[in-house]
């Protein structure tokens, strides 16, 4: 069998390009010939564990994993709109297409799916529905006629909760080749001894983390206010950057909460396992549908951190965190709600252990990285 994951960057950023990198990395290691098409930008660099196994060709700049995975990024002309400009990933579909028995597209994706429809391929299409499109809405209308052609013309559709794909309006007339794949992840592995620092520094306090952008959509605002609603034994960290760290911190010191809520900024690869580790409680705030799935949410269970989070209409977040068993959900924009679910999570040893325990089964039963590439090998061999 010889696989295509077409779509999306280089370098690998956002969670749609990570489920691609990891589907390839994971079926290239179970013998798959498999190959990731993406575009990445002239000026865009090579990750530093990436630096040995890539070499540039004449089709782009190719990173192989071993003898079956190889990751391809064809040039682009610019990044508008959340998609790559890319002529060449039209060529080398083109030139390429008929050599693989399935192509498994990634959707949002308006350059791939432009490339796929002008390669002439005949062969299988899976179509992962990582998301509706919810912004860009001029943009949406003029991609429609291509998004539904998209959908009659896959074999198979894979959402990431059955959730999502089963209330997304736009697949309600194809839901006879509908499924779902959960993500999966390799387990967050975080040093004791770093973690016990940081705890220390906190000592005597229960540590709330959330991380993620700081966009509209991850709810900040909402936590901010509910960890106003705490007592002084919390603390609350949120990390990640964006357009609004300057609003989040004047909230922060409107409310005089400067001693209790601290915007950490950009956290380095290497401090998000201790963050993890060193939580009582993991908060995924977010209060639209674009947040589908929120990877971060299975990260913190993989650690055996209960998951307070939020029960968004149609997305897929409140089955991720199955409520009362890894954690509890509450409706979007309640920031009593929100401060509540925190202190129930946390205020007894057995119900925190509860929720940890559970956390940690529901990682190991849906979310490891093996059980997703499991489910899409047969996915994979039902259509081919």
């Amino acid at each position: 069998m010889k696989v295509l994951q077409l779509g999306k960057f280089y370098p690998i950023r956002g969670g749609v390009e990570k489920v691609m990198w990891d589907l390839t990395r994971g079926l290239s290691a179970r013998g798959v010939d498999c190959t990731m098409l993406c575009a990445t930008l002239p000026d865009d660099p090579v990750d530093e564990p990436d630096r040995d196994r890539c070499r540039e060709t004449a089709e782009g700049r190719e990173i192989h994993f071993n003898d079956y995975g190889r990751v391809v990024c064809v040039p682009a002309l610019a990044k508008k709109a959340a998609t790559m400009l890319s002529p060449a990933m039209i060529r080398w579909l083109r030139r390429h297409a008929a050599a693989y028995d399935l192509i498994h597209i990634h959707h949002p994706d308006p350059m791939a799916a432009l490339a796929l429809r002008l390669s002439g391929y005949k062969g299988r299409v899976v179509l992962h529905w990582h998301s509706d499109i919810l912004s860009q809405k001029f943009l949406l209308a003029l991609y429609r006629p291509l998004q539904r052609w998209l959908v009659r013309r896959a074999d198979r559709i894979l959402g990431t909760t059955p959730v999502y794909v089963r209330e997304s309006p736009d697949l309600q007339g194809v839901q006879g080749k509908v499924g779902y794949v959960p993500i999966g992840i390799d387990p967050v592995i975080f040093e004791e001894n770093a973690v016990r620092e940081l705890r220390n520094r906190y000592k005597g306090r229960k540590i709330v983390v959330s991380l993620g952008r700081l966009v509209p959509y991850k709810g900040y605002s909402t936590l901010i206010d509910a960890a106003a609603l705490l007592d002084a034994d919390y603390q609350v960290l949120i990390g990640g950057m964006g357009p609004l760290r300057d609003s989040l911190q004047a909230q922060i010191d409107a409310l005089g909460i400067q001693d209790r809520v601290q915007l950490l900024g950009y956290v380095p690869d290497g401090m998000v396992p201790t963050l993890f580790g060193a939580c009582d409680v993991f908060v995924l705030s977010s209060v639209m549908k674009t947040e589908a799935f929120g990877i971060v949410q299975i990260e913190a269970m993989s650690c055996g951190r209960p998951v307070v989070a939020t029960k968004i209409p149609g997305s897929g977040t409140a089955w991720v965190n199955e409520d009362g068993t890894s954690g509890l959900n509450v409706r979007p924009y309640d920031a009593p709600a929100l401060a509540d679910a925190i202190r129930k999570v946390c205020s007894n040893g057995d119900t925190h252990r509860n929720y940890a325990e559970g956390a940690q089964r529901r990682y190991k039963t849906l979310f490891t990285f093996n059980k997703m590439i499991d489910s899409v090998l047969r996915e994979y061999e039902t259509l081919c």
